[in-house]
């Protein structure tokens, strides 16, 4: 998904003047963008025409924002950047376990929302262009960027969009240590909006999904005071 002028962003919120607000917003910019006033809509405009982003609001009537990222992650890589009126670190963390990309907490700037949107399109863009396109194998861990399918002893294993972008982000410089604000700047495309417990979060999921033991990495190392770096097992 790149981001131009055909980019498609579903809205999704129960509160008319919200969508409203930030259908115009992102139209400005040239966005296509389509609404939905609960989950039930919006499951249903995502299997007729799946979007480029989906902008949810976690307080939905019928099936609630975070119950919908279950359903959508079931099957689907779509970005999802959570709009929440929830303050509580616990709730921004259970959304990003749940597969989310990013959060924005209510009451916003419009135009912050946008360039959410667009930093995270742009994010993958530039991992679909990615100079080097061939598959890494480091052992039990298989990584193919061109049908972003990653492989554990053979078994394919599922990933968020934005789990993959930073596991290929990381498999491109084995060894190299990266600050949380390092990958929040060239993963997430935004290092000044973006929480950086996003990245301990995103860190811990794909440990639990990639690592033998968890506890006991193989690949990703924390450096203490630093932050991560990747470890080539071949």
């Amino acid at each position: 998904m790149l981001m131009t002028e055909n980019s498609y962003i579903l809205v999704v919120d129960d509160e008319e003047t919200i969508r409203e607000v930030v259908r115009r917003y992102l139209e400005r910019e040239g966005f296509i963008v389509k609404e939905a006033a609960d989950g039930y809509e919006a499951l249903d405009i995502t299997r007729e025409a799946p979007p480029s982003l989906i902008v949810l609001d976690l307080m939905l009537p019928g099936i609630d924002g975070l119950t919908l990222t279950q359903h959508l992650r079931q099957d689907r890589e779509i970005p999802i950047i959570m709009l929440t009126a929830k303050g509580e670190a616990s709730d921004r963390i259970r959304g990003l376990d749940l597969g989310a990309d990013d959060y924005i907490t209510k009451p916003f700037d419009p135009q912050e929302v946008v360039s959410r949107v667009r930093a995270v399109l742009r994010r993958t863009g530039r991992t679909a262009k990615s100079t080097s396109q061939e598959p890494i194998d480091f052992g039990r861990l298989n990584i193919n960027p061109i049908t972003r399918n990653v492989e554990v002893e053979g078994q394919s294993i599922s990933l968020t969009a934005k789990e993959f972008d930073l596991l290929w982000y990381f498999a491109q410089s084995p060894q190299q240590v990266f600050s949380r604000s390092q990958l929040l700047a060239n993963v997430w495309g935004d290092e000044l909006y973006t929480d950086p417990s996003t990245v301990t979060v995103h860190i811990r999921r794909l440990r639990e999904k990639i690592e033998a033991d968890p506890g006991q990495p193989e690949y990703i190392h924390t450096v203490w005071g630093v932050g991560y770096k990747f470890m080539d097992k071949r």
